[in-house]
């Protein structure tokens, strides 16, 4: 595929940023490792050879009969009598961490939360669950919502913003007047009110924070389409009869998402923070859930354990850091003051 020569100008001057851009690559390389977390971390095999037949327990369940056991429930591959089972006919092939996120460690050579060993290479939090396969999962959890929360509100905002700064009049002036009280209410409040009355779950809360996180790109949006709705370019379609809907879409449109592209970055970040402090709270995901913001309150209750608080803040601080690194090469790829040298 040809890149068109504005686009291609913008892919030097992003990697002209050197930080931003190896920023991007580690990114990447972390939420591979994330989404595939069920292969890295997990309390049942990948592959299994039993009596010349080979088994995925990792993507089905076997019954403890399969092995020549006696209950029909799934196995336990962690039990040492399954294990001498299915050795005794074939080979387990293990992921590198023989937990998931919800699996109790009920051999722990200390009380949880247990110190590093060489079975819990990051130790174990206070109910014995391994704390390197809850952050693996937790990041999981926490960019996969950033994600789904910053695309929706975008789109919201977006349009919102749109609207607002095509037709203006009092169209705008009844949504800018709306948006100023809308923005002005204590959202904390709010979330707490709504936590509170429903279940707590991811489409809960990404609901409850759209609810919100929309208004921040509807100024920006709306700034675009009041500039460039007076170009000549704009009055000719116009002239022409082009619809509203496609002057909108395909003259004005590029043009504002110059900034809400530079702004996307900085608005996952904040999306994971708004999780992340929820789930310190005890406002956000169900409890049980692999989260760093439940990590985070972990590491507060448990100061003997100072690997807790270590590692949820190390892992908040790298995928941050990585993400506002990533939004300034952005804002630099498409900065039209910007020129690579």
């Amino acid at each position: 595929m040809t890149l068109s020569p504005l686009a291609h100008r913008r892919l030097q001057q992003f990697r002209a940023n050197t930080r931003g851009f190896y920023s991007l690559w580690i990114f990447l390389a972390l939420f591979v490792m994330a989404i595939a977390a069920p292969l890295i971390a997990n309390d049942r095999p990948l592959l299994i050879s039993y009596d010349g037949h080979l088994m995925l327990p990792v993507l089905k369940h076997y019954p403890e009969t399969a092995f020549g056991g006696d209950f029909e429930t799934e196995a336990d591959y962690r039990d040492p009598h399954v294990k001498k089972l299915i050795e005794g006919k074939g080979w387990i092939l293990w992921p590198p961490i023989r937990y998931s996120y919800d699996t109790i460690n009920y051999n722990l050579p200390t009380p949880a939360p247990s110190a590093p060993t060489a079975d819990n290479l990051i130790g174990t939090d206070d109910q014995g669950r391994d704390v390197a396969a809850r952050v693996l999962y937790g990041f999981r959890i926490s960019v996969l919502f950033g994600l789904a929360l910053t695309l929706i509100s975008s789109i919201v905002g977006i349009t919102a913003g749109a609207f607002q700064g095509y037709y203006g009049g009092w169209l705008d002036l009844i949504m800018q007047r709306f948006i100023e009280i809308w923005s002005s209410m204590p959202s904390l409040y709010i979330l707490i009110i709504f936590s509170a009355m429903f279940v707590p779950g991811f489409w809960t809360l990404l609901l409850i924070l759209l609810m919100f996180s929309w208004v921040g790109l509807v100024d920006v949006v709306r700034a675009e389409f009041l500039r460039t709705r007076n170009f000549d370019y704009v009055r000719a379609a116009n002239a022409l009869g082009v619809p509203n809907h496609t002057i909108m879409r395909r003259h004005v449109l590029p043009n504002a998402m110059v900034a809400t592209m530079s702004l996307m970055p900085f608005l996952l970040s904040g999306s994971i923070t708004a999780l992340t402090s929820l789930d310190f709270l005890g406002l956000g995901l169900p409890p049980g859930s692999p989260s760093l913001g439940e990590l985070l309150s972990q590491g507060k209750n448990n100061l003997q354990a100072p690997w807790l608080g270590f590692t949820a803040f190390i892992s908040l601080a790298l995928m941050l850091t990585l993400l506002t690194f990533i939004g300034e090469a952005v804002r630099d790829a498409f900065d039209p003051r910007k020129t690579r040298l």
